[in-house]
């Protein structure tokens, strides 16, 4: 039987909790809660849950009924009120980023930048990934320890979507300060220093100045990279201005490195930790292709994305008002038991296997094939220079507190 979003059996709400006590393992909490109730309210989230990867892509198929304009995390405390303005127009006046459109405007844009990440400029710049991975493997292969996350991941994963758009070398440090200060902002869940956030906040205002400055130099200047494909090379004639660009940038720097990162270090983790190892990816026994989206279905790199209902519905027979925040949790949709025989168990090769780790619907990611592309080599490479890795012992692996972010705090491997 349906029941309302006010209804008393649901107006207190599940203690689902990703910042603590559910951080390191949503899936159990996750898992015990969705037979009985696969839609429930989480009163720390203030959104609505949805854990049923069927109930996830009715959503996601229906944007007449649902915004993605609010699918951002929203910080928990108030931000003092310049640091707040700063935060609202870092982008510059009315700007928004592609994930954050509706149709029609999203469609356009969106159609735009699918050009410049079709499957034959994918593999036009897969010779990049690979000198990249290949050698920063070799510079880290010198260290019998080391934390794998900032040794590799990151600074592997920054360098391959940067240098696809064009960002020079010199600024990929603070293209990773400036992606950490949103992080700090976007996700803030408790009071903290003023001072310290209005520094994140100007760090997001130069951000944004160094993306207009760099759109323009583009259009002035073309080179062979992204952001000059998007200026100059568009479809049938068309192209996005370089304000269009410039508000596209941080967003593809910051969800182009920070997921594939987080990628890495689950993919990694997990398959170092079953019973065949490391080895098994040495010798192909497990191709890395079945690596990684094992990977990604096993431990999505982002655990969900929220909409806004535009209308009163119905989900998963939960009667939801217009307004109502709903959270999609994509990683719960890899462990749907209804949709996999067994979810719980992490089994590259598992070609039935499906997630939603990229969306779904006219959001899907449009850098997917991208992103597999680079987490694929990175495998690759990674067993061909360091075939023996293994975990270093006494490590007990936690999670920043990011949701809907999943990112490793470290990961302390051995060769």
């Amino acid at each position: 039987m349906a029941v309302t979003a006010d209804s008393g059996q649901l107006r207190e709400g599940r203690p689902f909790d990703p910042y603590g006590a559910h951080r390191d393992d949503p899936y159990s909490f996750l898992a015990d809660i969705g037979d009985a109730e696969p839609v429930f309210y989480a009163p720390l989230l203030d959104a609505w849950c949805v854990t049923r990867r069927e109930d996830m892509v009715a959503v996601l198929k229906d944007d007449r009924s649902f915004s993605a304009r609010d699918h951002n995390p929203r910080p928990k405390v108030a931000l003092p009120e310049d640091v707040s303005r700063m935060f609202r127009t870092w982008r510059g006046a009315g700007a928004v980023a592609v994930g954050s459109l509706d149709p029609p405007e999203h469609s356009r844009i969106r159609d735009l930048l699918n050009a410049g990440f079709t499957p034959a400029r994918v593999r036009a710049f897969e010779p990049t990934m690979r000198a990249i991975a290949t050698d920063l493997a070799e510079r880290v292969a010198v260290a019998e320890e080391f934390d794998f996350i900032a040794a590799f991941a990151v600074p592997y994963a920054l360098e391959v979507m940067c240098r696809r758009l064009g960002v020079p070398d010199e600024y990929l440090e603070r293209c990773r300060l400036w992606s950490e200060q949103r992080i700090e902002l976007m996700m803030l869940q408790q009071d903290t220093d003023p001072d310290l956030l209005r520094e994140h906040a100007r760090g997001l205002m130069e951000f944004g100045a160094f993306a207009r400055s760099l759109a323009q130099d583009r259009l002035a200047s073309p080179q062979d990279d992204l952001i000059s494909e998007l200026l100059h090379d568009g479809r049938s004639g068309r192209t996005l201005t370089a304000a269009e660009v410039a508000v596209q940038i941080p967003t593809l720097i910051f969800a182009g490195h920070m997921t594939c990162a987080e990628a890495l270090g689950t993919i990694l983790f997990q398959q170092l930790r079953s019973s065949g190892g490391w080895a098994e990816v040495v010798d192909g026994t497990i191709a890395a292709r079945d690596l990684v989206e094992e990977g990604l279905r096993f431990d999505s790199p982002l655990a969900g994305m929220y909409r806004t209902a535009t209308r009163d519905v119905v989900v998963g027979d939960v009667h939801l008002p217009e307004g109502s925040r709903l959270l999609l949790l994509y990683g719960a949709a890899g462990r749907d038991s209804r949709a996999h025989a067994c979810p719980a168990a992490f089994s590259p090769g598992n070609r039935s296997a499906t997630h939603l780790a990229f969306g779904h619907g006219i959001h899907f990611c449009l850098g997917a094939g991208f992103a597999r592309a680079e987490l694929e080599i990175a495998v690759q490479a990674l067993a061909v220079r360091m075939p023996g890795l293994t975990l270093a012992p006494g490590q007990s692996p936690s999670h920043r507190p990011v949701f809907p972010l999943r990112a490793l705090t470290e990961l302390r491997v051995r060769q």
